[in-house]
């Protein structure tokens, strides 16, 4: 079996303004459609994904900003927050975790990287392991992401 998530639905309170955002963030916009008074649909992609979001109104009863943990992997942390940042995306500064468990070569730990036990250290991994420094940012809505660099991918990723 081949499966590939392509699309995540996230909920939003302003369909304009999220789509404003996405759009200064970066992300391509693949579609605007509006059926009626009850029914929009905006689809967009980050840059170099192959998986997309999309929001807008009659597509999730969700409370607006409860998606988190939603993970964008870059090969460079400061440049893609750099970029982030310059487009207008207020984003944290690089981080580790100190308490992370080694797990499959991942750093584990609460998947935002904002919860008990979490030890957020500023600056990246201090041996720049891969899957070990992160960033974290919010859509308007509180839709959470995170950043998290990894220059080389764990076998079989």
């Amino acid at each position: 079996m081949d499966l590939k998530l392509e699309l995540i639905v996230l909920p939003v309170s302003d369909v304009d303004r999220a789509k404003s955002f996405y759009e200064a963030a970066g992300f391509r916009l693949d579609l605007d459609k509006t059926a009626n008074e009850q029914w929009r649909a905006v689809h967009l992609t980050p840059p170099g994904s192959a998986a997309s979001i999309m929001f807008g109104k009659g597509l999730t009863a969700a409370a607006p900003g409860s998606v988190q943990g939603l993970y964008l992997i870059v090969t460079d942390i400061e440049q893609s927050r750099a970029e982030l940042v310059g487009r207008g995306v207020a984003v944290s500064e690089v981080f580790h975790d100190a308490n992370a468990l080694l797990y499959h070569g991942h750093e584990a730990g609460d998947i935002t990287h904002d919860g008990p036990g979490q030890a957020r250290v500023t600056g990246a991994h201090p041996e720049g392991a891969d899957y070990g420094s992160y960033a974290t940012f919010s859509d308007p809505d509180g839709n959470g992401w995170v950043l998290q660099e990894v220059k080389q991918r764990a076998p079989g990723r």
